[in-house]
């Protein structure tokens, strides 16, 4: 199989970085009215926690939340793929944090997307004063 294509899950990426934040504050910036702005688009009263619930995103994107672990993970789809945003402790002040997104169309689109999570990691380190803005 090539690389990215599951059996069950189609076409996937997935992409993450360690950053120098701990835990707590980098869920509290991603699950921040910000930070659901920078990875998934601006949504009105924020991403729902429940399981189930739906969003929509200011862009008309759609969808579910299919999962929430406060601290830990948020999943849900996303039209018709399905995103999840991670994190874990590395240490003493480090997290990584990883984007995935799987039940994509093609080795096409999985390229698309790795550039989009590229650009929605770079946006949190700056949001974050991670890194220098460009």
């Amino acid at each position: 199989m090539p690389t990215g294509l599951t059996r069950d899950a189609g076409w996937q990426i997935g992409v993450s970085k360690t950053l120098a934040l701990p835990v707590g504050a980098l869920w509290d910036f991603l699950a921040s009215p910000e930070g659901v702005a920078i990875w998934l688009g601006a949504t009105e009263g924020g991403l729902p926690t429940e399981k189930g619930a739906a969003y929509e995103t200011a862009d008309g994107a759609a969808g579910e939340v299919r999962g929430y672990r406060p601290g830990d993970r948020v999943r849900l789809t996303h039209g018709t793929t399905t995103v999840q945003v991670a994190i874990s402790a590395k240490g003493p002040g480090r997290t990584v944090l990883t984007f995935h997104q799987e039940h994509l169309a093609s080795a096409e689109e999985r390229e698309r997307r790795r550039a989009h999570w590229q650009g929605v990691m770079r946006r949190v380190e700056e949001a974050l004063d991670l890194i220098p803005s460009r």
